[in-house]
């Protein structure tokens, strides 16, 4: 067995259940003035724009969105509408049942555990809140870093942070945006949750061609890691029952 010092988790569909666009979201297209569907249409055909933070802040990208659609709501309406995307965003977010005792599971064996996710400005605003947050060493977003997956960027940053070598990393993740393919091109071993929920995900670039280990549940990540038995910095034997810190 591998012996990894960390397991790097994607974020939507693999900490939580699957992901579709909620009722939640008709409130948005409303504030804006514009129909559900041609919202609908430009979210989904500028994703990877949006989230690697290329049109500025929240307001600033979604005010580009608005452009895209044909619309030209006011400052009042446009500040309202980013609040009620934020809180529709939020509202799809459902963490699996798993995750946390999952990540406290490989806090508890001495490993060490992070998120990389594809995401807008909405996730690094809220997952501060979510109970997953104090179990996550390294936290790292398409939106900030300015790369989507499956750019090696992102995979790097994340290794970089904990100061570890990729071939030391386990990633977790459902397949979208190519991210399993794009981890082991970094030097990481990936592995697919394949949950029977996430036949529903909403995923964009699928990594269709991908063959290798699939798990049908988080619990089983735990069989594939070892336990890290020296004590340092962010890193903790078995037992301990202290946390490392989180970033």
């Amino acid at each position: 067995m591998p012996s990894y010092q960390a397991v790097l988790f994607d974020f939507f569909g693999t900490l939580t259940r699957s992901v579709q666009r909620g009722a939640a979201h008709l409130g948005t297209a409303e504030l804006l003035g514009c129909p559900t569907e041609t919202l609908t249409e430009v979210l989904n055909r500028t994703y990877y724009e949006r989230a690697s933070g290329r049109f500025g802040n929240a307001e600033a990208t979604l005010r580009w969105v608005c452009a895209q659609v044909g619309v030209h709501p006011s400052d009042r309406a446009l500040r309202a509408a980013v609040a009620s995307r934020h809180r529709a965003v939020r509202a799809d977010t459902r963490l699996r049942a798993d995750a946390v005792p999952v990540l406290a599971a490989l806090r508890q064996r001495g490993l060490r555990t992070g998120v990389i996710s594809d995401c807008t400005h909405e996730l690094p605003a809220f997952l501060p809140q979510l109970a997953v947050a104090p179990l996550l060493d390294v936290q790292v977003f398409s939106v900030q870093v300015g790369r989507c997956k499956p750019d090696a960027a992102l995979y790097l940053t994340a290794c970089r942070r904990l100061g570890l070598a990729p071939d030391e990393c386990l990633y977790v993740g459902d397949g979208g945006s190519q991210e399993l393919t794009g981890a082991e091109r970094a030097g990481l071993t990936a592995v697919r949750l394949a949950a029977p929920d996430l036949a529903e995900h909403m995923v964009f670039n699928a990594d269709r061609e991908w063959r290798g280990c699939t798990l049908g549940d988080l619990r089983e990540v735990l069989d594939l890691v070892g336990t890290v038995e020296t004590v340092g910095v962010g890193t903790f034997g078995v037992g301990s029952g202290v946390a490392g810190p989180t970033t």
